[in-house]
Order: C-alpha cells, then structure tokens, then sequence
C-alpha cells in the first residue's frame, strides 16, 4: 500500500480506480511572422469564439451549480477582455512580429509570473485561471478541438493540475473524486469541486505519477491523503470513518438558527472571511451571523488594470443581496508589491513595508474614489460596513472621510442614491494602530485586528519566509497582550472590535478571546459551525483567572488586576 499526502480541498471519502489524465499538449513556437495583422485577426477570431463559449458555459452552468459559482466564467471573461492583457498581446504582434498563439502565450506568463509571486494562497491560485483562459484562446488560434473527458464509473481522477474549464466538464456519476499533484486548495478547480460535491486532494506532489493508472485506491478528502492498492485494515478504517464523518456533518448541520452562547450566557458573533463570490454559497451554507471580511483585491489582481466602478458596484450589489440585511464588512483594496508590483512603484527590498494597502490609496486617489464610489451606490441594497487597512494614525482617517464626503457629495450632485447608515472601521495590524487605538476609536465605529500583519510586525518575522517558522508563535504572550490593549481601548470608548486574521479561527484560543471581551471572529465558511459547537460547550467562570493563569494579565505589587470583563452577556434560556 502507498500513502500519498496532500492538501484536503473538498471533504469525502471515495474507493475507486485511478485514471490518470494527461491533457494534450499544446505546442507553442516563437516564429517571426511578414504579416503581423493576419495575426491580429487571428487573435480577434479566437477572442470572440472563447468569449461566446464562456457565455454558453456560464449560462449553462448557472442552471446546475448556481449563479454564485458560475461566476468563474464571467471571471474568465473579464481576464480574456482584460485591457492590459489584450494590449500586451497586441503589441507583441506588432512590435516583434511574432504568431498569436505565441503572442498569448508569453503575454500569460508574464501575468501568471506576477500572481505566482503573491503572498496570498488565493491570489497566487488564480495563475491556473490565466492559463485556463490562454488555453482556451490558443486552440482557437490553432483551431484544435476541445480534448474529451471519458471516464468510467468509480473513477478516482489523478492528473498533474486540472483547469476549471475542465473541472466543469466532470460527470460525477463516473468522476467519483479528483486528485492532483499540484494546484490549490483556494483555486477555483478546488472550489468547484467543492461545489459539484466531489471529495478532492491537492498538491500531491512528485510522489502521485501515471505509473498508478489502473490502480485501486482510496481518497480521504477530509485529512488530504490517497491511499494507493489499500490494504483491508485501511479499507474498514475508511468506511467507519466515512459513517463517522457523515453522523458529525449531520450534527453540525443541527445548529444552523442557533445561537453563539457559552454555557454561562457569554456570546460571540462568527462571521465568513470570503475572496469573493464563489464564496457566498458556503458563508450561506454554513449559517454565517454576517461577513467580517470580504478582500476587495481579488478584483483588481483577475485583471492587469484597476476594475472600473461598474464591476466593483455589481459584485459588491451581488454580496450584500445575498446576505439578506446581515452585516457585510468590505476592506478597501489591501494590495502593494507582494501581490502585484504592476500597481505600486517598482521593487521594494520589504515589499510588507512599502507603498501598499491604503498608502497606496494615497498614492492613486482616483482609484480609492472609484472604490468608494462603487461601495456607497451598492450600500443601498444591504447592510455594508467599509474598512480601511493598514491605517497607523489618526490623520489617516479624518484624510479618508474628507475623501468619503467629497464622493458622497458627487452622488448627490448626480441624484445616485446611498445609505447612511454605513460603518466606517479600520484594520488593527501594527503596533502603531494597538498604541494610538484609544485615539482611533474617536474616528471610527469599529475594529478588526488583523492577527497574520501583526504579528509578523510585532515578532519582527516576515511571515513569508519559510526559514523563520521555527521562531514564529502564533500564541505568543506578546501578541495577545497587544490584542487585549487594543480591544480594552475600543470598548472603554463604546465601539466594536472583531479579530479576522488565522488566530480567530483557533480552537485554543477561543476560550481566551472570549474572556477579552472580543465582539466577532471572521474565520472560514467552513469553520463557523464547528466553531459554534465549540463555544456552546464553554463555561467561562472566571475570566479574569483564566487570563492570569495565561500570563495575558499580571497583577501589581499588592496583588491588584486590572481587568473589566467586556464580554457580553446574554440571557441563554433557548440556544
């Protein structure tokens, strides 16, 4: 028996038989050409076909997986439309006279080489979506086939790397689960699977190789392994596990409607980080009190140019009809050198401390009036709070609401309606932002600690480099005793303070947050039900205890704590 690990991204326990799938390969030559505009025309061809093959697709797909997800296509619409995409294919035809196909090609690399570059998982996930959409354009130009996807039943698919457009194409009933040796769990093919309901593993690795086709084997979607030629102990295990699996889900599915409330009557608020609209099925699905961070870049790394006001308008419309009046917390674009240096100013030696996040807003006026813009027209279908990341004085935000009541007095001026109700908070990621917050809290409604930026500024670790993860503690008493300071200075001035970075959706340090009096965790979809059974068997006594024994509070010379318990209390007759 082999045991092959990977990442888990979709859950599922699948027997079948591997099929290894090799996709043809397309063969792209660099060719000086006599006659550069037959090849423009070329281009344009298999530009206009891909774009009414993703519109049929889209059409089609809205019907068997719903709108949110068919999205994908539209996505691949606005990246084959994208202006900075066409104008460098354009002008490789022209100015070095080479062949279309190759035109595509190269032009792809370039902007699959800068999202590979990125620090996020998900953004890094959409270079498989640039190629998906260079190898749509380039069949066209060669005037290939699309290549058929022929399986039997059980079929276990094993393949190097599977595109969406492919991934769509899967007929369940035989593709029973897909694994691959590379790709991502935030790639849109692992969110699809997800989606069609298809256990799958990704980044496999070199160990998964064709020499496995044919092969009996299992997939265990939930811990991320395939096991290759199992042996019956192995056999059973899975089966049990896989009943086990589905008495839990049936479980936590039991607490949808119910209430975050400890035993004792504390309460907390869990609320759905999402990327984007192929997320909102599960933040629906998982019974989400709201959205706590909602990252507004994702739109503006699909394309090599800033999203124009219409598409920022649509998508945040989109978000804040589906949840329906719940609460929708938009970060303004959070981007600089380590997602995409096209948007900033060139390299930086510490790309963590350049021109970037709402700096870079300052930089690029237009394109913080063109966000704002876009978020107060789709205030009015929602509940929407906006909030500003990396803000490190209080200068910063009264210079952000100048901004705010100039764009609000230009929809005025053109009769474009918008709510006033909307919240105004900011990220809390540096020391600066923990010292100042009891200033900061003057400005704003509310708070959202960013535990991945600060502690990576308070331990002095760049978090990016994998030699120093050794040295990095996420519990580390110093970063939440910068937690507690903060959070102790925006409720002493009556406002709300949530966490949304990777801490918040900790299991051992629920018990902590909860006794600092947090407000909201933001975590993942997928992490809020099992989250709330988690909490509704908490009884905090005494958290003031709690938070000595953990070293968070000290007392002085006389044994004296100072400590106020913010949490908040709820009659818990019916949970």
């Amino acid at each position: 028996m082999q045991r092959i690990r990977g990442r888990a991204a979709s859950g599922g326990i699948v027997f079948g038989k591997i099929k290894f799938y090799r996709r043809d390969d397309i063969t792209v030559k660099k060719h000086k050409v006599s006659n550069p505009e037959l090849e423009l025309q070329r281009y344009e061809y298999a530009k206009e076909v891909s774009l009414k093959e993703l519109d049929e697709l889209y059409e089609r797909e809205v019907r068997k997986i719903g709108k949110d997800h068919a999205e994908i296509f539209m996505i691949h619409r606005m990246l084959i439309e994208d202006f900075g995409f066409v104008t460098k294919i354009e002008e490789l035809i022209r100015n070095e006279c080479v062949t279309a196909d190759y035109a595509v090609h190269r032009a792809a690399a370039e902007v699959a080489s800068s999202l590979g570059r990125a620090e996020d998982d998900y953004i890094r996930a959409r270079t498989a979506d640039v190629l998906d959409i260079s190898g749509r354009l380039i069949r066209h130009i060669q005037n290939k086939s699309e290549q058929k996807l022929e399986f039997e039943r059980n079929t276990i698919l094993c393949t190097y790397d599977l595109e969406p457009s492919e991934t769509i194409r899967l007929d369940k009933h035989l593709v029973r689960a897909v694994c691959t040796c590379y790709g991502s769990v935030t790639s849109h093919t692992s969110i699809l699977t997800r989606t069609m309901g298809i256990p799958s593993i990704a980044s496999l690795g070199k160990g998964l190789t064709d020499e496995y086709d044919g092969c009996d084997a299992i997939v265990d979607g939930y811990a991320g392994i395939l096991y290759i030629d199992p042996d019956n102990a192995t056999k059973r295990r899975m089966i049990e596990k896989r009943e086990e699996e589905g008495r839990k889900r049936e479980l936590l599915m039991r607490l949808r409607g119910r209430k975050n409330v400890t035993l004792d009557g504390r309460e907390i608020a869990l609320y759905a980080n999402i990327s984007g609209l192929t997320d909102m099925k599960y933040v629906v699905e998982n019974d989400a009190e709201g959205i706590g961070l909602l990252r507004s870049e994702f739109m503006y790394l699909q394309n090599d140019d800033f999203p124009d006001e219409e598409l920022q308008f649509y998508t945040y419309r989109r978000v804040l009809e589906r949840m329906g009046g719940k609460r929708v917390v938009v970060r303004t674009l959070d981007i600089g050198e380590d997602k995409n240096p096209d948007f900033t100013y060139g390299d930086s030696e510490n790309p963590a401390m350049g021109v970037r996040s709402i700096r870079l807003f300052f930089e690029k006026p237009e394109v913080f009036r063109t966000q704002l813009r876009a978020l107060y027209r789709a205030s009015m279908y929602g509940k929407l709070a906006i909030m500003f990341p990396l803000i490190v004085d209080p200068e910063e935000i009264q210079a952000i609401k100048a901004t705010i009541s100039n764009v609000l007095e230009e929809l005025d001026s053109e009769g474009i309606p918008y709510s006033h109700d909307v919240e105004i908070g900011i990220m809390v990621e540096t020391p600066a932002a923990v010292m100042l917050s009891d200033e900061l809290a003057q400005e704003v409604d509310f708070f959202n600690i960013g535990t991945n930026d600060l502690e990576q500024y308070v331990l002095a670790i760049d978090r990016t480099d994998s030699r120093l993860e050794k040295y990095c503690r996420p519990h580390h008493k110093a970063l939440i005793r910068m937690i507690k300071m903060a959070a102790d200075n925006i409720h002493r001035c009556g406002k709300w303070v949530g966490i949304c970075g990777e801490l918040a959706g900790e299991p051992e340090l629920l018990e902590t947050f909860m006794s600092l009096g947090i407000d909201m965790l933001s975590v993942s979809p997928n992490k809020i039900l099992p989250m709330r059974r988690r909490i509704r068997a908490l009884k905090i006594n005494d958290p003031k205890e709690l938070l000595l024994s953990k070293g968070i509070l000290k007392a002085d010379a006389e044994g004296n704590v100072d400590f106020t318990d913010y949490g908040k209390k709820v009659n818990n007759e019916e949970q």
